[in-house]
């Protein structure tokens, strides 16, 4: 099988998403239907979904998804998760046959929480902790990568087509408030299981229809905090570079949108004065976090999806609204399939953040199915 660097493949990729604002449970097979309509833009090289709300019976445990490429991986991980972790289950992650699915790494699904004295002596919050830890397996132990790791989410990705990949995952056993889904058509960099879509830290998952030409960039500045990009793919570090802004610098959505899409300098010198102050600010702190080149992406987050374009608006995505459902696409067709009367639909503009939550009550626990 050819990988890109091998052979120039143009540009494609699909994203698709709902939300369920009142926390109803969607079926993961919905987003198998479709992302599937959006076939062509993928090439077999990668395929994933992001499922939100999937675990209640272990909601208050991170889950991680790990793939190994061989027994003595999953055993130094193994040892290293007993280390840190209190482990309350483990197995594989269920599969089914497929056959255009080949060449798959072992897969398997731990629910854990930190060893209460490990997290003490680090002197770290949980968080940290945590992605600390993953980071430091997927760097230090080869054939080893925690493609997974917040509580009640989880990722499932391979190298396919993905509607193939959502089969491939049994993804109708699983039903959760939030889905993301993305089919790969590689630009620039391999095609392998790793570097499928949705990539994620924590809670954060990412889905990217473009091309980071701004990679090297911003890579080399999310590693200066910690971050180690390993995965050979410019998607990786738009997660990264989400986590920091938001749990470590505690920036709203809406000013980490404006960092990552930030609007022209030009366009900022128009504005009204508080807003211009604010926007200067933001660009002129996270310089290195502007990202240039197009996108369309959608970030999953525990309670709540954002979509968001470049700043301008090179990659098509169409958001829409069906009752309590909030749909998000690369094409208005993987959203009518699904939802064919819509109430409202819409476009963004490039660098606007479209933002959906679930309700107060379903925030707080009260009245959320």
């Amino acid at each position: 099988m050819l990988k890109e660097g091998q052979v120039r493949i143009p540009s494609g990729c699909a994203i698709s998403g709902v939300f369920s604002k009142d926390g109803t449970p969607v079926r993961g097979d919905r987003m198998i239907e479709s992302i599937a309509v959006m076939h062509d833009r993928s090439n077999g090289l990668g395929g994933g979904f992001a499922g939100y709300g999937i675990y209640p019976e272990y909601a208050n445990n991170y889950a991680f998804h790990v793939f190994y490429d061989n027994l003595e991986a999953k055993q130094q991980c193994e040892k290293f998760l007993e280390l840190h972790f209190d482990v309350i289950n483990l197995s594989k992650i269920p599969t089914r046959k497929i056959e255009s699915i080949t060449d798959e790494p072992m897969m398997w699904r731990y629910f854990v929480m930190p060893l209460s004295h490990k997290l003490a002596d680090s002197q770290l919050d949980e968080k940290e902790f945590v992605a600390r830890c993953v980071i430091r397996v997927n760097t230090n132990i080869d054939g080893a990568y925690i493609f997974s790791s917040g509580k009640n989410m989880g990722v499932f990705k391979a190298v396919g087509f993905p509607e193939d990949v959502g089969r491939f995952y049994r993804l109708e056993e699983y039903e959760g408030y939030c889905w993301t889904a993305h089919g790969r058509y590689p630009t620039n960099t391999p095609g392998w299981w790793g570097g499928a879509h949705p990539f994620s830290l924590l809670d954060y998952s990412i889905v990217h229809n473009g091309e980071i030409s701004s990679y090297d960039a911003n890579r080399r500045y999310i590693e200066m905090f910690g971050y180690r990009c390993n995965l050979l793919t410019d998607t990786e570090v738009i997660t990264y570079i989400f986590d920091y802004l938001l749990r470590r610098q505690r920036l709203t959505l809406e000013e980490a949108a404006h960092v990552i899409a930030a609007p022209f300098w030009s366009t900022i010198e128009k504005m009204p004065e508080k807003e211009r102050e604010t926007l200067t600010y933001l660009r002129n702190l996270f310089a290195g976090f502007l990202i240039t080149g197009p996108f369309s992406i959608l970030l999953g987050f525990e309670g709540g999806m954002m979509a968001l374009n470049d700043r301008l608006k090179l990659r098509s995505m169409v958001v829409a609204e069906k009752g309590n459902l909030f749909y998000a696409a690369s094409e208005e067709a993987a959203i009518r399939v699904i939802e064919p009367e819509l109430d409202r639909i819409w476009a963004p503009k490039g660098g606007e953040p479209v933002i959906v939550r679930l309700n107060q009550k379903c925030q707080e626990g009260q009245g959320c199915r």
